[in-house]
């Protein structure tokens, strides 16, 4: 088993940056690959960034490509994800998930409970 907690969220006006920070215990983390997904009230579960067991390939969503900054320390038991330029889109809840590197829900096996993230204009 694995448990993950996310914190970090909070209301930003738009432009603005936010850090979210996914702490990892139980079963060896680096052993894992980590996502980080989101969800937006009435919106299905979306995919936002992954990172490889060792941080060596990263994947992003078109829609944070360029904004949005993964990465992992191993030796904390954590991954981040650096949000920048963020957008009123933006606002939803932000989950990490470990398991295998996939730009779906169903590629992980274990699940935070989430961190609220509100964007305003």
């Amino acid at each position: 088993q694995v448990q993950l907690v996310e914190s970090g969220g909070g209301l930003v006006q738009a432009g603005g940056s936010l850090r979210l920070s996914c702490a990892a215990s139980g079963r060896t983390f680096s052993y894992y690959s980590m996502g980080w997904f989101r969800q937006a009230p009435g919106k299905e579960r979306e995919f936002v960034a992954a990172i490889t067991w060792s941080g060596g390939s990263k994947y992003y969503a078109d829609y944070v490509k360029g904004r949005f900054t993964i990465s992992r320390d191993n030796a904390k038991n954590t991954v981040y994800l650096q949000m920048n330029s963020l957008k009123r889109e933006d606002t939803a809840v932000y989950y990490c998930a470990a398991g295998s590197v996939a730009s779906t829900p169903n590629g992980y096996n274990y699940w935070g409970q989430g961190t609220q993230v509100t964007v305003s204009s």
